[in-house]
């Protein structure tokens, strides 16, 4: 994420927003949450958050964040009448529920009815967007799905960059989208685990 940022990778997809305050007007365009000083050592003596001998930790679980985010979505028909040029294409997506103890999981199985659901395979997607919410959830979506891990989160993601929830579904696919054009693949997928044992994933095709 912070190779990312100091490479501008975000600077399209960001509205700058100005925050009047006592000391004058603040700029926000970057994310704040992204710590580029962080060392593997650091993250090695973070205490267990849940139990004794836990592995999640504060440094390999998502953080607490706010943000706000858009996409517009609009039918082939209104396209063509209004003249508009599209980004990417919804090729399609999928909901599955799972084990609410489990619901880490979740993109695993709503991925599989995606792939159902439009024909391709997993080796099709030049870009996965697979959003973190702790790094063993995100690992076992990896090693479950079979992801090339040099497709996935090429950016950073959930952990590094945080996970303003309402917000992340939009950002990610914002993401997805932006690195498609930026790499020049064709297609992405974007998937979440939901709270209470939900996943949902999407497949994007870069519009040519």
């Amino acid at each position: 994420a912070a190779a990312a940022i100091a490479a501008g990778r975000f600077k399209e997809q960001i509205v700058a927003v100005e925050v009047k305050t006592r000391k004058g007007v603040v700029l926000f365009d970057t994310d704040e949450h992204v710590r580029a000083d962080t060392t593997a050592e650091t993250l090695g003596k973070m205490k267990p958050a849940f139990k004794k001998d836990g592995l999640v930790t504060a440094g390999n679980a998502s953080g607490i964040n706010d943000g706000a985010a858009a996409v517009v979505l609009a039918s082939g028909e209104s396209v063509k009448a209004r003249g508009l040029k599209p980004l990417a294409r919804l090729v399609g997506y999928a909901h599955a529920g799972v084990e609410p103890a489990y619901m880490g999981i979740g993109p695993v199985p709503a991925t599989r009815k995606v792939l159902e659901r439009t024909g391709l395979k997993v080796a099709d997607f030049d870009v996965i967007e697979s959003n973190e919410a702790f790094a063993a959830q995100a690992c076992a979506v990896i090693k479950e799905l079979g992801f090339d891990p040099a497709k996935v989160n090429p950016n950073g993601s959930g952990i590094s960059l945080g996970h303003p929830v309402g917000a992340t579904g939009a950002i990610i696919t914002t993401k997805a989208i932006a690195e498609l054009h930026r790499t020049g693949g064709r297609y992405a997928l974007v998937t979440m685990c939901i709270g209470g044992g939900q996943g949902i994933a999407a497949v994007f095709e870069r519009w040519f």
